[in-house]
């Protein structure tokens, strides 16, 4: 399976010059015969929605979107948006996965960061549903959208839902808080992690640029179930699009090795949540 990694800027709130630039990219993409093309979180409006006045939200089947979806063919298109969602007040950080011109699947971003220098959770709802999906070919895929990954039960909760690839698109910013944090350090562990534990292919894909106070640093990468690099960007912080060929045969030749996946134990795994939830453990 060829990808492409689309690590690249994004202008805030306008979302006609970034529907251009992905299209450019897009068509390079193609050019290159990749599979699948993956754009970085809130691609189409940048990051920091909170200061724009204007309303960036929009449907998965918006126009410019489905325009974006048809541009690349038979090429996957992953792709980072604001959300305006069903009828009533909520408003999502979105990605979405169009193939052939097709919608087949919508990711709302699941935990939302509400510390400094992050506001998220003021401008957007949280999601309410984690699921794997079918692609072409024979591929099945999910997306943990940024802070997401952060939280490794819901890598786990992907792994066993029958994902093979764990798509991360992120607006990851270097910042000097907290003290002694490094952005590059805590995402190269944590998508290492993912890889070996989970025996998949993890695909890393960060913006680069400046939006006021955030810095975002690239570093988009591709790792394998051994938690090798398969590819990653040259000069972290440059744009760039990344082509990297992996084989998805090789899940099942590492799992074989060393099952580590096979048993979920997923009724004690509900026992135990049931019990904490019970103890007053939900939020």
């Amino acid at each position: 399976m060829r990808i492409s990694l689309a690590q690249l800027d994004s202008r805030l709130g306008d979302i006609e010059a970034n529907v251009e630039t992905a299209r450019q990219a897009i068509k390079a993409a193609v050019s290159e015969g990749a599979e699948l093309v993956v754009f970085p979180e809130l691609f189409l409006t940048g990051y920091s929605v909170g200061e724009v006045d204007a309303d960036l939200s929009m449907r998965p089947d918006d126009p410019r979107l489905r325009d974006l979806a048809r541009s690349a063919g038979d090429t996957g298109l992953l792709m980072g948006f604001v959300e305006s969602g069903p009828p009533g007040p909520h408003t999502y950080n979105s990605t979405v996965y169009y193939e052939a011109g097709r919608l087949v699947h919508v990711h709302r971003k699941l935990y939302l960061p509400a510390y400094h220098p992050f506001e998220e959770r003021n401008h957007f709802t949280p999601g309410p549903t984690l699921r794997a999906f079918d692609a072409t070919p024979d591929t099945r895929l999910a997306v943990l959208c940024c802070n997401d990954a952060w939280q490794p039960q819901l890598a786990f909760l992907a792994t066993q839902d029958g994902a093979q690839v764990i798509l991360v698109p992120t607006a990851s910013s270097q910042s000097t808080f907290p003290e002694r944090y490094h952005s590059d350090e805590y995402w190269n562990d944590i998508i290492r992690f993912y890889g070996r534990m989970f025996q998949l292919f993890v695909v890393f894909v960060n913006r680069v640029g400046v939006e006021g106070r955030f810095r975002f640093w690239g570093g988009s990468h591709v790792i394998d179930p051994w938690g090798n690099i398969v590819g990653e960007a040259a000069g972290q912080d440059e744009e760039q699009l990344l082509t990297v060929d992996i084989d998805l045969s090789d899940i099942r030749r590492r799992r074989r090795q060393v099952p580590l996946v096979k048993e979920a134990r997923l009724g004690l795994l509900q026992r135990e949540i049931g019990r904490l939830l019970d103890e007053g453990g939900d939020l």
